[in-house]
């Protein structure tokens, strides 16, 4: 009889145990690096990132070695095929995530208080949310979601549980923006089921990382430079974020296709 192919997933073997040491050495860059070469913020009110140099130190490098990270797990575990491409049906209305999330992203952005900066502060900006679209879904979305997947999960848990780490990571922040961070952590979780919803809509990684970055571009256009002022937009991806908690809560049995009946199970046969 001729030989059947394997159907296991192709690669080195990660349990979830191990992921979250991957994670925890992946916070060390974020944290420990930010530490040790970071500059001090303080004194410049509402700014998250005042100068270029800010953004730079406290931001891209930081991220960008996150991001090499990353990409050197994936190598080693030989994943970069199932990672980069996630091919699991999703229903049509489910297209309404990404496409909502672009559209309130590009309208969000201050571009009032861009205009006001230096281009290399504007472009040092780019580069850094780049980097956390790129380097978060990396390593959640693409190591995680895989991580859950290979251990026989269902999807609905796969979402969950790769949700649930990405928003305990940002608890973290709470060494340097005190208790707000713990809410951080629960949005920034719905956050991330939206960027796993994201993942199984455009079956590519490179989807989610396009949508998670060009957020993130717009929230911190509201809070980059010596003086920010918060445009009115800011409050377009905030309540498109509630929004969609709600549209998720009450189409959530409606997100996986509807199973093939006895005859189409017949047919394929």
């Amino acid at each position: 009889m001729p030989e059947q192919p394997s159907t296991a997933p192709a690669g080195r073997r990660l349990t979830w145990p191990w992921f979250l040491v991957v994670v925890v050495a992946y916070l060390a860059i974020l944290q420990g690096l930010g530490a040790l070469i970071g500059v001090d913020r303080s004194g410049h009110g509402n700014s998250q990132f005042p100068t270029t140099e800010s953004v730079v130190r406290n931001g891209v490098l930081p991220i960008g070695l996150s991001v090499l990270f990353g990409a050197a797990v994936v190598t080693w575990l030989g994943w970069w095929g199932s990672v980069l491409n996630y091919r699991v049906p999703v229903r049509r209305w489910v297209r309404f995530v990404p496409i909502s999330m672009l559209v309130a992203a590009v309208l969000g952005v201050n571009y009032r208080n861009l205009a006001d900066q230096s281009p290399a502060l504007v472009l040092s900006l780019v580069a850094m949310t780049l980097f956390v679209g790129i380097g978060e879904e990396l390593m959640f979305r693409g190591i995680g979601v895989q991580v859950f997947k290979r251990a026989g999960l269902s999807e609905g848990k796969v979402a969950l549980w790769s949700s649930a780490v990405f928003g305990l990571v940002h608890v973290s922040n709470a060494f340097g923006e005190g208790a707000q961070a713990l809410l951080q952590a629960v949005v920034v979780s719905t956050s991330g089921y939206f960027f796993y919803l994201c993942l199984r809509v455009g079956s590519t990684l490179l989807l989610p990382m396009l949508v998670h970055g060009l957020w993130d571009f717009s929230l911190v256009s509201n809070a980059v430079g010596p003086d920010p002022e918060a445009s009115p937009g800011v409050v377009l991806p905030i309540l498109l974020q509630v929004a969609l908690i709600v549209l998720v809560l009450v189409k959530r049995r409606t997100i996986e296709p509807a199973a093939p009946g006895p005859e189409a199970a017949t047919a394929t046969t």
